[in-house]
Order: C-alpha cells, then structure tokens, then sequence
C-alpha cells in the first residue's frame, strides 16, 4: 500500500478548517477594502462632560482660516471625530450616532487627513464609530494634495488636521429616491458638521467648513470609491 502521508484527526481536521476558514475572510476583507489599510488604532474615549457649555459654543464658533504650527493631542482628534459621528445611547434599534439622520441610515463616512498629530503618524484614517478606532488607509503627508483639491486655500495645508465627511448616497437613494441625495444627505452632513464645529469650540479650537473643492480630485486624492465627499473641515489652534 503507498502511504500518502499523515491523514487528518477529528481535532487536525478542525484546526485546518479553521486555518481555510480565517485565510478566505482576510481575503475577502482585503477585497472591500482595496485602498489596504493597518490595523485599527484605539482613540482615547470620548469625554461625556466639558467646562464650556453648549450655549457658550455656540455663541463663540465663528470659521477660523488661520491656525497654529501646533500638533493635536489623540485625544482631542478622537473628541472631535465622536462628535462628528461617534456611538452615543441605544437606541430602539441599536446604538445611534452623534448625529441624525433620516430613516436611522447614517450613510456618511468619516475620514481624517492628519499631519501634525501626537503619536499618530501622517496619512488619511477611516474612523469607525463602531469601535471608536482609526484605520490607516494612506501612509504619509496628504495635505498639501488635498489643499490643491480644495482650489489651493492654503489654510487646509496648515491645519494640523482635516476631517472629510463623505457620503455613500445609493444607501439614501435605496430607500428614499433622490430625495436622498438631494436633500436628507446633505441634511445630516450638515448636522455633523455643526457637530465638529461645537466641539472645536468647545476644545479651545478653531474650524472652518469647506465644501469649495473638486470632487474628483479629492476622490484621487483619497481614493474614494463609491462615496461622494461632502466636506472638508480643517481643525487647529487658530489664530484669531
């Protein structure tokens, strides 16, 4: 008789199936995010409480297009990304969102264009709500790229940090027609970007929302493949 080698145990064959098993889903989570990306980088938690009430905020928010050669703390990156569109109470249907959004569909994306951030290295991250983490999808300095986007305001290159909402509108369109992308999206991009502007206030920073750019030329810049960028919110310490 030719042997053919060992033959798989019961418990051999369920470590080789499990093996096959977490080969074919790296796989497949490497095929829905083509762009790569490293592992998910833990934001320090959101703080539920501040020293500056809301009425203060919103009475000393004004558009800041001149900021500080000043990093930011991860800390305050990860206050101002759960502002935009981070987990708050459970909703009837599961955990909501720091914003609205009509029919609970949350169709924005959040992304971050770091440059000068403590103990995060340039390049663009995906926040995920979820986890209140960061994924890095492009290593190295992208400011420059996305303030010729942005028609040259060169006040997007000085920001230590630009947070870019984009908007997956078929998700909308699904359930609402174009109504969706005409209206509700736009809606709850401005929700959250009220949201990032308070929250800066609140921080002791300054913002400013853009929304004068290219729209393709910050997809190349991105990489952005079946969402349509909505805003572009450089955030710093501003000069007033």
């Amino acid at each position: 008789m030719t042997d053919h080698g060992p033959r798989l145990t019961g418990f051999s064959s369920l470590i080789f199936l499990a093996i096959c098993f977490l080969s074919l889903s790296s796989t497949a989570e490497e095929a829905e995010n083509p762009t790569g990306g490293g592992g998910a980088i833990l934001l320090p938690p959101a703080k539920l409480q501040g020293s500056v009430s809301l009425e203060e905020a919103i009475y000393g928010r004004q558009s800041i297009r001149r900021f500080k050669n000043q990093p930011l703390s991860l800390g305050k990156v990860g206050q101002l990304l759960w502002a935009a569109g981070g987990k708050t109470i459970d909703g009837l249907t599961g955990a909501t969102r720091a914003y609205p959004s009509a029919g609970g569909i949350y169709p924005l994306t959040i992304y971050l264009a770091a440059g000068n951030v403590t103990g995060l290295a340039p390049g663009l991250y995906r926040y995920d709500w979820k986890n209140h983490s960061l994924t890095l999808l492009k290593s190295g300095e992208i400011r420059t790229e996305l303030t010729r986007a942005a028609w040259g305001q060169q006040f997007i290159a000085s920001a230590p940090i630009s947070i870019i909402i984009c908007g997956e509108m078929r998700r909308g369109v699904a359930r609402y027609g174009s109504r969706a992308e005409t209206r509700y999206i736009p809606m709850d991009t401005g929700h959250a970007g009220q949201n990032i502007s308070l929250q800066a206030q609140a921080l002791g920073l300054g913002s400013v929302i853009v929304g004068a750019f290219n729209d393709e030329a910050v997809k190349a810049v991105t990489g952005l493949k079946g969402e349509t960028p909505l805003y572009i919110i450089p955030v710093g310490s501003g000069e007033r």
